[in-house]
């Protein structure tokens, strides 16, 4: 989905919990950028809201420091294991760190009505063993999007089923549309391309009792069908799935190239912007439209590091306010993580181009964060998914091989607990 900034300075304190010496205390917060340029940059955004925070509690000041989603998790992590971690970080995982005991719960942290306002959903994808470390502070979904253009031109309508997206596929082909099927597998965002389609084939990462279950018979039915009818067809562009990253199958569908890929909230807006008329329909299944969509959530946490308990919570309390967390979805095309805010955004003119992934929220499949040994298995999975689909490539022996490195880093992960 989905990814500048300066680093975090750490000058806060000297003497107990982080303090100025005058009484005053000093939230550090790490976050990701969500923006595209300097124009919209989430420092902005977090500059605006800590500017209100600051007025309204003058004890307390807030450093805020945004990175890129390709720096944001590795400087939160250098910060930890430098002994200097934030109190809080907004990243793509809190699962490692809750396992160390680095973070307080939630309950630690939250009102009571803040903590219940989560989507369940996602507030159920934010716990380790049954508690809650993850809050979430982003969401999104995807759906298939499709050239409407290219689409009336060819005389096709929108796929429901594998067979009708690779039959529109080979006809866009011959009309000589540059990516029939975009199939970024690259190591960009590849784990999320991925989980789409072994949804669409009716399993995913994780099995029914929680285990890894990357290798599933449906699994490699699932990417045998999609090497053999897509891309070793031709049907997936110039550009071998490997070597195709998320953005620039975005940008590809933004200039028109695109037929047919799987995309999030903000595409909508950069393809209208260059005059591109999009579609969008569930994910294809192998028999029949599939309702499992892909979910992807980031994660706000805190650490006991500074002792900031206190501070930090009621900070987050302001954070999830109905209209902080409008504010944020509505700036970055995102989905509110909380059930007030997506209960105004369901009903809002000005959201109805986000409905659709917005009623895909609450059965939608996120990624296994809950696991410590998740973040490790999603660079697996970037590094050598894309390999299945070379030309001697293998979807049995790739999958088979993800699997084992998976269970290997949750029994190492598990033994360390």
């Amino acid at each position: 989905m989905i990814a500048a900034v300066s680093a975090l300075g750490m000058t806060a304190a000297l003497g107990g919990c982080g303090g100025t010496g005058s009484g005053e205390v000093t939230l550090k917060l790490v976050a990701a950028d969500y923006g595209d340029s300097d124009a919209n940059s989430s420092q902005k955004y977090w500059d605006d809201l800590v500017a209100e925070y600051e007025d309204a509690n003058p004890g307390v000041k807030v450093d805020v420091s945004v990175y890129s989603w390709n720096d944001v998790d590795r400087k939160v992590g250098e910060m930890v294991a430098a002994g200097d971690a934030p109190d809080l970080a907004q990243i793509g995982a809190y699962a490692d760190y809750a396992a160390k005991g680095e973070l307080y719960q939630a309950d630690e942290l939250l009102s009571i009505p803040t903590q219940a306002d989560f989507v369940a959903q996602l507030a159920d994808a934010g716990e380790v063993r049954r508690t809650q470390y993850g809050m979430p502070f982003a969401a999104s979904t995807r759906l298939l999007f499709y050239n409407k253009k290219l689409f009336t031109e060819a005389g096709l309508t929108p796929p429901t089923t594998w067979s009708d997206l690779a039959a529109d596929a080979a006809v866009l082909k011959e009309a000589d549309v540059k990516y029939p099927y975009a199939l970024p597998l690259g190591p960009e965002e590849a784990q999320a391309e991925t989980l789409q389609w072994l949804l669409s084939g009716g399993d995913g990462y994780t099995s029914a009792v929680g285990t890894y279950g990357i290798d599933s018979p449906q699994n490699i039915q699932t990417f045998t069908w999609l090497k053999d009818e897509l891309v070793d067809k031709g049907l997936t562009g110039p550009v071998a799935p490997g070597k195709l990253n998320r953005a620039d199958a975005f940008a590809a569908f933004a200039r028109g190239e695109v037929g047919m890929l799987n995309g999030h909230p903000s595409l909508m807006k950069t393809a209208a912007a260059q005059g591109v008329d999009v579609g969008m329909v569930p994910m294809p299944g192998e028999e029949r439209s599939t309702r499992a969509a892909l979910g992807v959530a980031d994660w706000m946490m805190a650490f006991k590091k500074n002792g900031h308990r206190s501070e930090a919570g009621k900070f987050l309390d302001f954070v999830y306010d109905e209209k902080n967390v409008l504010a944020f979805s509505r700036k970055y095309d995102l989905l509110p993580v909380t059930t007030s805010a997506s209960a105004t955004m369901s009903t809002a003119a000005q959201d109805k181009d986000l409905a659709p992934f917005l009623e895909e929220l609450p059965t939608a499949q996120l990624y296994p964060v809950g696991k410590t040994s998740w973040a490790q298995v999603s660079a697996d999975i970037k590094k050598r998914i894309g390999t299945a689909f070379a030309t001697n490539g293998s979807p049995e022996a790739v999958l088979t091989t993800l699997q084992t490195e998976a269970n290997s880093l949750q029994n190492e992960a598990d033994s360390a607990e």
